[in-house]
């Protein structure tokens, strides 16, 4: 960890700890990441009365919804009030890198903080990842970027990458969400390999396009052209190579079997969801990830299947869409808390 990030830390540990914050009992961390999607939402440039009531009633429902929020107001007004310079210290700052908003970066901070309090809690949440990667995408965002060797990446929603390139090697840094690599012939004098590294293991390029998602317990690579090379990262000598039409997942220590892909693995680069008989819940987990709030399917239908062609860059229209051709109905009890419902 930089000399940045861990000052960063300590900065806001230490504000904790003079609050008393690190003694309190820990939030429900579902409640706690409602409350950072309710204060995102007031904060955003287009926010209503509705929301704001909304909000308010959210915070009445319990206790521990009002205690959730009174944490995270509490850590954004100390940030607030800090110096300038030490605001910005506590911030990673490189004119390089694509930086998050500041109240982006407050609410992550809250979050992490507001669920435990504690120095190893932020350095292992993809919040912290998130703030301070290179590039990042937020909740319904898919972005694209050009390396500076002509390589095209595709963040998919909620994700962070690291750039690392030197006069031997050309490395992508995958710290959390899914990414599209499209490689491009490197031009250096002398020839560099381009490489993705996630939590489990390394993937190295052979002239290719593939699809690396790093998920909580294990890492999927999907192949769309030509081959890569993965090395688990407790077994190092170990190497798999997969082909275009194939895909693998695989934790630190072990690899499942090599499957053959499906034709629309990377169509949420078009920002298109693909479903061809697909279980309703696991095609609410996957809308899920476009979307801030809960989003949820009652369990009688969880089993129903669903096909079509819906948008990730409008889930509500999707939502829609899914009762139009199945007997389903939509419970909203707020904008943000979503049930899929039998009619």
């Amino acid at each position: 960890m930089s000399h940045r990030e861990t000052g960063a830390i300590g900065q806001f540990e230490e504000t904790a700890q003079r609050t008393g914050q690190t003694s309190r009992q820990a939030i429900d961390q579902a409640i706690v990441q409602q409350a950072a999607r309710w204060m995102a939402r007031l904060w955003s440039d287009d926010v209503s009365a509705a929301d704001t009531a909304a909000c308010a009633h959210w915070r009445q429902q319990h206790p521990e919804h009002e205690r959730a929020w009174q944490r995270l107001q509490s850590m954004e007004q100390k940030f607030s009030a800090m110096p300038d310079p030490a605001a910005r210290h506590a911030l990673k700052s490189a004119p390089e890198k694509i930086m998050l908003t500041r109240r982006k970066s407050l609410q992550m901070l809250g979050l992490a903080l507001a669920a435990g309090g504690s120095t190893q809690l932020i350095r292992r949440s993809d919040t912290w990842r998130l703030l301070s990667s290179d590039y990042a995408s937020a909740v319904g965002e898919i972005r694209n970027l050009s390396l500076p060797d002509g390589t095209q990446v595709v963040l998919n929603t909620n994700s962070a990458i690291d750039i690392d390139y030197t006069s031997s090697e050309r490395r992508i840094l995958l710290r959390a969400g899914e990414i599209l690599v499209s490689t491009a012939p490197d031009n250096a004098a002398q020839y560099r390999p381009l490489s993705v590294h996630a939590r489990d293991g390394g993937i190295r390029a052979l002239g290719t396009r593939f699809v690396v998602r790093q998920q909580d317990q294990q890492t999927s690579v999907a192949v769309l052209q030509d081959a890569v090379e993965i090395r688990p990262r407790q077994h190092p000598d170990q190497l798999i190579r997969l082909d275009a039409g194939q895909r693998l997942d695989f934790s630190a220590a072990l690899s499942g079997p090599i499957e053959t892909l499906g034709e629309n693995t990377a169509s949420w680069s078009r920002g298109v969801l693909v479903a061809e008989q697909m279980p309703i819940q696991a095609f609410i987990d996957e809308l899920g990830r476009y979307r801030p709030g809960i989003l949820r399917c009652a369990p009688e239908i969880a089993d129903m299947k669903v096909s079509g062609v819906f948008s990730l860059r409008d889930t509500d229209r999707s939502l829609q869409n899914l009762t139009l051709g199945l007997p389903l109905q939509l419970s909203y009890r707020t904008r943000y808390w979503v049930t899929v419902l039998p009619r």
